[in-house]
Formats: structure tokens, sequence, C-alpha cells
């Protein structure tokens, strides 16, 4: 049976590691990111690489308000069951909270912690329904750890940490899986500029790789938490 699965910014970074995983394994994959050019090239790209994924996507600001509605009415019209949740998508902006700008919290609330919610909600009712699914939703180790230049970002995902946590104890009595992912610094585009060699990054690769692990386990068992950090520690 065709498997499905849904991974908010899904063109870039962890994100599109995820996506390249699960088409390996044959899923067929839901998308959205900002760009319509990258989710283009993304469709071309799978479909071309993993001959039985098709890809089907959405244009869509996360950060803005009525968009995750708009994804969740997109995904909705495909008339399939979720078998997989990610919630991707976020952005940094580096900066202390006593010299930040007012508008940066709720920037980073908005597209780090609202957009999961949202589309955490539009979907786990059908979960329910059916007593399954899985929800991964990515958090990071700035979900544990105070950084002195995390600012905002830190609050966010503090709160997305906390969501997850919550909907671990409502769902496991209805048999869908919640797992948070925490990982520290890896290789993406928010690292761009930064004068470090690239081997003191983690991989995308590997925290797809090990979602994807966590997923395959026994329906008896779920991983509540995956805390990934580069070998030689946090940056």
């Amino acid at each position: 049976m065709q498997k499905y699965i849904v991974v908010t910014g899904g063109t870039k970074g962890i994100g599109r590691a995820i996506v390249d995983r699960f088409a390996a394994e044959g899923f067929h994959i839901i998308t959205c990111a900002r760009h319509e050019q990258d989710l283009k090239k993304l469709k071309l790209e799978i479909e071309r690489d993993f001959t039985f994924s098709k890809v089907f996507y959405q244009a869509v600001d996360v950060g803005q308000e009525g968009e995750i509605k708009r994804f969740l009415e997109y995904i909705k019209t495909l008339k399939v069951k979720i078998d997989v949740l990610v919630n991707n998508a976020g952005f940094f902006i580096p900066g202390m909270i006593h010299e930040e700008s007012e508008t940066v919290l709720r920037e980073m609330i908005n597209t780090n912690l609202y957009s999961a919610y949202d589309l955490t909600k539009g979907l786990v009712g059908d979960m329910i329904k059916r007593r399954d699914g899985h929800i991964f939703t990515i958090c990071s180790t700035a979900s544990v750890t105070a950084y002195t230049n995390g600012g905002s970002y830190c609050i966010a995902k503090h709160a997305l940490y906390g969501m997850t946590r919550v909907l671990r104890e409502e769902l496991k009595e209805h048999g869908i899986r919640v797992t948070a992912v925490l990982p520290g610094a890896t290789f993406t585009a928010s690292w761009e500029g930064v004068d470090l060699p690239k081997d003191r990054f983690m991989k995308p690769e590997d925290v797809a790789q090990a979602i994807f692990t966590a997923h395959c386990l026994s329906k008896n068992t779920v991983i509540e938490e995956l805390l990934l950090r580069p070998q030689l520690g946090d940056i």
C-alpha cells in the first residue's frame, strides 16, 4: 500500500534530506516551501531519481497568517491518508533578547511554532480515527539549551519542544507515535558564511536517517526524543 509523508520546508537542508530518504523507500511526498521554482526542481529531481515516488507541492510561506490553512486545504484535495508528518519548516535570527527588534519573537513564533501547531491540528484528526500515524517535530538543541545569541529562536524552540511533549501524552492512547527531533549544528543554509570546516557540522542526511530509523520501529515502540549533536559538541 502506498504511503504518504508531509514535510514542511522540503526543498532545502534537513527537510530535503528527509524527502530524499523517504522517497528512496517509495513514499509519496507532500511538501511546501516559499519558492515555486525550488519546488518544481524538487519534484523533477525526486521523480527522476526515485521512480516510485511522486511529489505533490504548494508554494507556502508558513510564517504568514492563513498560509497553513491553504496548505491543509490543498492536502485534503489529494484525498490520501497521511502516514508521517514532519514539522520541519523554520528559520533562525541570531541575537540577544534585550537587543533584538520587537518583531523578532513574533516572527519566530509564527514560523517555528504556530505553523507546526496549526498543521498538526489539521491532520491529526484523521490519524486519530485510523489509530495510525507518526508525527515528527524538528525542534533543536536550542529547545533544551539556552544559547547567549539564541534570543527569540530559543524561546520559540523551547515552546515547540513543549508542544511536542504534550502531543506525545495526548496521542499515545490513540496509537499515534510522536517524536521530538533535537538536532545540533547541521550543515545547512542557516550556517552559510560561517568560518568553520564542514566536518565540524552534522550532515542533514544523518538527521534524516535517524528519523527514518525511528519510524521503522514496530508500533509497540516510540522514540520520544532524538537528540543529535556534532561529535565535537555544540558550536
